[in-house]
């Protein structure tokens, strides 16, 4: 065993696979919790997209969160974990006709509406059926994040969300319509930050939204303020828990919620990124011109993000204790980009040796591909070894 891996269970294992360490992923729901018990109008909806894991996700049903869906998929994987439909937000900027019936046949708790062509067709379909949907808005905020361009989504020039000089008529156009019921605001500016001076911005123009809405005498039942909490990719053994604390507190002090309001979460990076890891076998150490290649036979079909976002991950060589080395970390995909870490220093690696890529619990296997015929990544729970 070194660190936190059963690396002798493992050996027989065929690589690449998921490992999930559910003992951490508890122990981060529980910190989540505690943060959460302070605030009696608080409540957590995990967004799936991070990781739909059925483990995993059952995991989190326990701890007694609800969910934040993005497709039919997620809602259909949400229900096989025993979320009830009351638990179940969903939002997405192109609900197709069918996913939108899945939510009105589950009495899903409300649809984040995105466009007022999007609540026509809510209220069509609701109609059909008989039924009120309940619908909240996501309005686009036009607050900037620090974060990677690819995951911002809170600017004006994003497709997410609802212009705010449209607020009023939306609301208004929805008052009209007989089978939807307005009942709150969504926002969520993106992805990975860590910077709280963001989430008080965002604090700041819900504040002065609201005010506007007061104005006009329109309340309104539920604050949804999305997710975005970032984790440390750098350092996941020295800080396997986010800041829960001062993201929670920031909403506590900031946001001048109304009385009787409730607050809404829709954290999922948080939640999952670090108990994750993906295990890979080096299958060749190629000795370049100018550098060593560790070639692995895990690929960016496995984990994409270093190909798509140029993210970082911490790479460790989890059967070996032999002096550093620098390593470009490679697999076997034909594409130019399928590296996972330039320069790495590991333990020497050796053809058999196991890596274990880390952060990746959150959008590594729910992204995972069968570009060039490769099977999809296995997931290994730490419960079951």
């Amino acid at each position: 065993m070194k660190g936190q891996f059963p690396v002798d269970r493992f050996q027989n294992i065929r690589t690449p696979f998921y490992y999930y360490d559910m003992e951490l992923l508890r122990a981060t729901l529980d910190a989540i919790k505690a943060e959460m018990s302070k605030h009696d109008n608080f409540m957590m909806h995990y967004a799936v997209k991070a990781n739909a894991n059925q483990s995993v996700l059952r995991q989190i049903k326990r701890a007694g969160f609800g969910v934040d869906c993005v497709s039919g998929g997620e809602i259909e994987a949400s229900l096989r974990a025993g979320f009830p439909g009351s638990k179940i937000v969903y939002a997405g900027v192109g609900k197709s006709d069918w996913e939108i019936n899945l939510g009105l046949d589950n009495d899903i708790f409300c649809f984040n509406v995105e466009s007022l062509p999007e609540l026509e067709v809510i209220n069509e379909l609701a109609a059909a059926k008989g039924k009120v949907a309940r619908v909240a808005f996501r309005l686009n905020p036009n607050v900037g994040a620090h974060t990677h361009a690819n995951i911002t989504t809170g600017l004006a020039e994003n497709k997410f969300g609802i212009a705010m000089r449209d607020m009023e008529t939306v609301i208004a156009e929805a008052a009209k319509l007989q089978n939807v019921r307005f009942v709150g605001l969504h926002f969520h500016i993106g992805s990975q930050i860590l910077d709280m001076g963001d989430f008080q911005a965002l604090c700041n123009r819900i504040n002065e939204l609201q005010d506007q809405l007061e104005r006009h005498h329109i309340s309104v039942e539920h604050i949804n303020v999305g997710g975005g909490l970032g984790v440390d990719y750098q350092h996941p053994n020295r800080v396997p828990i986010p800041d829960f604390h001062a993201y929670f507190d920031t909403y506590a002090r900031r946001l001048k919620l109304r009385p009787g309001q409730t607050l809404h979460f829709e954290l999922g990076r948080a939640v999952v990124a670090q108990c994750g890891s993906l295990i890979t076998r080096t299958l060749y150490i190629k000795e370049g011109a100018t550098k060593k290649f560790c070639i692995v036979d895990a690929g960016f079909t496995d984990l994409i993000r270093p190909a798509l976002y140029q993210a970082y991950h911490k790479i460790e060589n989890i059967t070996s204790q032999e002096p550093m080395e620098a390593y470009d970390v490679v697999g076997p995909i034909c594409e130019s980009t399928d590296v996972f870490g330039k320069q790495r220093d590991l333990n020497a690696c050796h053809r058999g040796d196991l890596l274990a890529i880390r952060t990746a619990g959150a959008y590594g296997e729910i992204m995972a591909s069968c570009y060039n015929c490769r099977p999809l990544p296995t997931a290994i729970i730490s419960d079951d070894l």
